[in-house]
């Protein structure tokens, strides 16, 4: 699905080839400051190489409008944006980005149960504690339905409880539309458990790549 060929990002990240696949969950694991959000930001156009090219579907990201690449390959980043108003305002505001129109208020509440956030939707967000926005944020990504989620430590604001529902629910959501994943985590046990692939970054390079199967999670 993504292709990298001689891609260097300044100093960060230095990446010959490297191949992303389709319909799997791949996970990039390595110490902080190691390249993995940039390689995320190379992903959705965020950033442009510095050299090389990244391919999607075998064609380079240069030619591919920016804006609608990225209402297809949507990322989540560890403090995504939380917008004024209600909870129904922020589920909405990426709909409303991408000029589609508001979903219903059914449909936000079964959002709303998918993610364990039990709350009105008409709640102002002022009140919501950091591990519930980015709950809320997790739910505008689903309620936009891209073909491929980003996902940039997903879980990092959530106890461990919770973080394995919030992965388990958007791991069976994306298996069974049949979507991509491409997630950052410090988590081993996540890593092990729901990926496909698990590739390691270090000091930009890729240090590993290992096929797990997680498919009867």
């Amino acid at each position: 699905m993504f292709e990298f060929v001689n891609v260097k990002y300044k100093e960060i990240v230095d990446l010959p080839s490297f191949c992303i696949e389709e319909g799997k969950v791949t996970t990039l694991v390595g110490q902080s400051g190691s390249g993995k959000t940039t390689i995320l930001k190379l992903l959705n156009k965020m950033i442009s190489p510095t050299q090389g090219k990244v391919l999607f579907k075998g064609k380079d990201l240069k030619e591919i409008n920016s804006v609608l690449h990225r209402r297809n390959v949507v990322m989540l980043t560890q403090n995504s944006a939380i917008f004024p108003g209600t909870i129904r305002d922020n589920l909405n505001i990426g709909l409303m980005f991408q000029e589609k129109k508001e979903a219903d208020d059914e449909v936000l509440k079964q959002i709303l149960k998918k993610i364990m956030l039990s709350k009105d939707l008409d709640a102002p967000v002022a009140t919501l504690s950091g591990g519930e926005k980015q709950r809320l944020a997790l739910g505008r990504l689903l309620l936009l339905n891209p073909e491929v989620y980003l996902l940039d430590e997903p879980s990092s604001a959530l106890d461990d409880e919770t973080e394995e529902i919030i992965i388990k629910m958007l791991i069976e959501h994306v298996h069974i539309y049949n979507k991509t994943i491409i997630m950052v985590t410090h988590s081993k046990n996540i890593a092990e458990k729901y990926s496909d692939t698990i590739i390691e970054v270090e000091r930009g390079r890729i240090a590993g790549r290992r096929e797990v199967n997680a498919r009867h999670h």
